[in-house]
């Protein structure tokens, strides 16, 4: 069963397989064909995560530091996705909520 905030992998056309975030609504994740998903990426170029990045780590079911583009939402099909890896902690889903707000202005009042 899928659920928000579990950490997925997924083969990205062009980028290759990399591990995701299922960022849909729970319902949508469970049953949904097509998912919302955050892409993630290793730490490698050991820099600081920029504005858009969350930095994710073994407490989120990550095998190293990885950042979390919270900039992009990509909808994949949920049958896709695989490898199934574990699920983002509690803080970091915090960040996560506060930074996708955040950059899709989603806390603006018109």
């Amino acid at each position: 069963m899928k659920d928000q905030f579990d950490v997925w992998r997924f083969d990205f056309p062009g980028k290759g397989e990399h591990p995701v975030v299922l960022i849909s609504h729970p319902d949508r994740c469970a049953r949904g064909a097509l998912v919302n998903v955050l892409y993630c990426t290793s730490q490698r170029q050991s820099r600081q995560p920029y504005p858009y990045e969350v930095l994710l780590n073994g407490a989120d079911a990550m095998d190293w530091e990885t950042f979390c583009d919270c900039s992009i939402l990509y909808t994949v099909p949920g049958a896709k996705l695989f490898g199934r890896r574990g699920r983002v902690s509690l803080e970091r889903r915090r960040q996560i909520r506060a930074r996708v707000r955040d950059l899709l202005r989603l806390n603006a009042m018109d």
